[in-house]
């Protein structure tokens, strides 16, 4: 019976899943690309990386359901990478970001 109960106690962390996260994007004019991920059960973030020359003005909306929508405008340097994150007050069940970028 010990055996088995030390089983499941070690089973128990592999049974955590990750929510599904939906991004749509609308880029003009730039060449950005995005890595979506989440954080913790209520954090959610996004790695915008530019590959052009041209700094990237970005606007992210994080979406989680019921919750207000949170928006994060950012400006993404030629060559570079920045990171964008949105907590919210519950668990994200599944996490929708429409990403929007244009040339500064």
């Amino acid at each position: 019976m010990r055996k088995f109960c030390c089983v499941l106690l070690a089973l128990l962390p592999m049974s955590v899943f990750a929510y599904p996260i939906d991004v749509t994007k609308k880029i003009d004019g730039v060449s950005v690309d995005y890595t979506a991920s989440d954080v913790d059960a209520d954090i959610s973030s996004i790695q915008l990386s530019n590959y052009g020359t041209n700094d990237a003005l970005c606007s992210v909306i994080f979406t989680n359901g019921p919750e207000s929508p949170r928006r994060r405008t950012v400006t993404v340097p030629a060559g570079k990478s920045t990171n964008t994150t949105a907590k919210f007050n519950r668990a994200i069940i599944k996490m929708r970001i429409a990403l929007a970028c244009a040339p500064e």
